[in-house]
């Protein structure tokens, strides 16, 4: 995507404009902390699936990084080694209050890379699991 590209589409995002989250998504437990905001496993109310949800604070100084991290989501998230993308909610918050912004995306209940190297507890990876992260790291890099 080029520059210009990026910028129209950045242009075309209205974060004001996303419906509310409450009827469609509900927030289960959370499951991680990240630089923005924190990682919630939800739930689609209607259909009962699992989602990840990242809730974060909508800030003036990082509303273009968000509307990046929306486009990356939008335009990547179709190959079967990334978190597919479901949309993007606004909780409004009282008055006086920054909004909350929820990205909600496929839950991978297994977890990242950094979990399962949490979870060996300073031993090494087997190098047959090793073999398989590198091989599919470089199946999203070739398409």
């Amino acid at each position: 995507m080029s520059r210009e590209n990026t910028t129209r589409s950045l242009d075309s995002i209205d974060l004001a404009a996303l419906r509310d989250p409450a009827g469609i998504f509900e927030l289960v437990e959370v499951v991680g902390n990240g630089t923005y905001g924190q990682v919630y496993k939800g739930r689609h109310v209607k259909t009962g699936q699992l989602a990840a949800i990242k809730v974060m604070e909508v800030t003036e100084e990082e509303e273009e990084e968000i509307k990046l991290e929306i486009n990356m989501l939008k335009s990547y998230s179709h190959h079967r080694n990334i978190a597919t993308y479901y949309g993007a909610f606004i909780k409004k918050g009282p008055a006086g209050q920054d909004h909350q912004l929820w990205l909600v995306m496929e839950y991978c209940g297994a977890g990242s890379v950094t979990d399962l190297v949490k979870k060996t507890k300073g031993n090494c990876l087997k190098e047959d699991w090793i073999a398989y992260i590198c091989r599919e790291v470089l199946r999203v890099r070739s398409k």
